[in-house]
């Protein structure tokens, strides 16, 4: 089985039942376990959250789905 992650939490889970082997591809929020850092990333952010104000962060989000 080949499993690509796109939550943080669904990786953790991964790990616990003891399927990190199995696991090939992880998010761009993923930050633990360790041991699945060097998997390929299959998603990034559209921009960059630091700094803003949660009506910063909302405005963003509807922009960015507008353009889809």
């Amino acid at each position: 089985m080949r499993i690509a992650s796109l939550l943080a939490s669904a990786t953790e889970m991964v790990c616990a039942l003891g399927l990190e082997d199995q696991l090939v591809a992880i998010s761009h929020e993923c930050d633990y376990p360790p041991e699945v850092m060097d998997r390929p990333r299959v998603s990034r952010p559209r921009f960059d959250p630091a700094g803003m104000t949660s009506g910063a962060i909302d405005a963003a989000v509807r922009q960015a789905m507008d353009r889809h």
